[in-house]
């Protein structure tokens, strides 16, 4: 196998890692954010609509998390920077 082949499969392997421990830690976190908010909600209905508006930002941050590692993931990917160490 040439030095090549093995960084740009080792790159594959990283990014498929990469995307399940962001969908993991997503999907952990937006689990633990809409517990706390029904628990929120039901102590305190009356807080309801300011607690959902918090809950959706939280959700955005959440999310936006995820979408770094994908970013990072798709560079890696598409234009390797580890290539260049490889002759």
């Amino acid at each position: 196998m040439s030095n090549v082949a093995f960084v740009e499969a080792m790159t594959a392997l990283a990014c498929g890692l990469i995307f399940g421990m962001g969908a993991f830690g997503t999907a952990i976190g937006f689990g633990i954010l809409g517990g706390r908010f029904l628990e929120g909600m039901a102590r305190q209905p009356e807080l309801a609509p300011a607690l959902l508006v918090r809950m959706f930002i939280v959700a955005a941050l959440l999310d936006a998390v995820a979408f770094i590692g994908i970013a990072f993931a798709l560079f890696f990917m598409f234009a390797n920077p580890f290539l260049s160490g490889v002759h």
